[in-house]
């Protein structure tokens, strides 16, 4: 048993050097901090986005940084996720994106209040934040259908917008999102009709639909179906 100052002795050492240890480990993360935060690539609209961001009271619904609410998806990453046309349709009017479905408020921002908050999103994707927040664990097979498809579309150029929307939720030829069903040889599945409805109104065929409805113009969907419909396996 140890002696009453014995005891000080021990309390005195081991909270110096809890103290030391934690001083250092303070000065350690202060160093790396600009390394990780891509701090110059902090521009002033990034700034204003997370200005808006907080005068919204975003967090009162969605997560950032581990902080925040978990009534809405966790943003951290969402840059990662979605792409910025996509963010730009949807935060223009996330209601009209979702009919029926969304809850989220139309803040009604302006075209510039948007920029600055995907502005926001992108420096935060390009932070270090160690692993966080963890990738799903999701896993597709693509190999098969990729083989097929590919020699019936290799010189057909995928329009813009294809790439800009589309591809966020849907894989193609192994490339794209996986959140949406995987399109390879989507032109055995679909006839034309079908794709026009659907791209025009998914709710129409199918109500408990994930898809949002996009605002495409009756071009952009004649230019997508002529796109989706030749995606056909090699055999047919």
């Amino acid at each position: 048993m140890l002696s009453k100052s014995s005891a000080v002795k021990f309390f005195l050492i081991g909270t110096s050097l809890s103290v030391l240890c934690f001083f250092l480990l303070s000065y350690d993360t202060l160093k790396q901090i600009p390394a990780q935060t891509n701090e110059q690539n902090l521009n002033s609209s990034a700034i204003r986005g997370k200005h808006i961001w907080e005068n919204n009271n975003c967090m009162g619904c969605h997560t950032i940084f581990g902080e925040g609410a978990y009534y809405a998806p966790e943003l951290t990453k969402v840059y990662e996720r979605r792409s910025e046309a996509f963010l730009k349709i949807f935060l223009k009017d996330p209601q009209k994106f979702y009919p029926g479905k969304r809850k989220m408020v139309n803040y009604n921002f302006s075209d510039s209040e948007i920029g600055d908050i995907i502005s926001f999103f992108k420096w935060i994707k390009d932070v270090d934040l160690n692993g966080f927040p963890l990738k799903p664990s999701i896993i597709t097979s693509n190999t098969q259908s990729v083989s097929t498809s590919l020699s019936n579309i290799k010189n057909v150029d995928k329009p813009k917008i294809f790439e800009q929307l589309c591809m966020t939720c849907h894989t193609l030829n192994g490339q794209g999102g996986s959140i949406g069903p995987n399109l390879d040889n989507i032109g055995d599945i679909r006839d034309k009709n079908y794709l026009k409805q659907w791209l025009n109104d998914p709710y129409s065929l199918k109500k408990d639909s994930l898809m949002p409805k996009l605002p495409l113009t009756v071009e952009n969907i004649n230019e997508l179906v002529d796109f989706l419909i030749q995606n056909k396996s090699g055999d047919k």
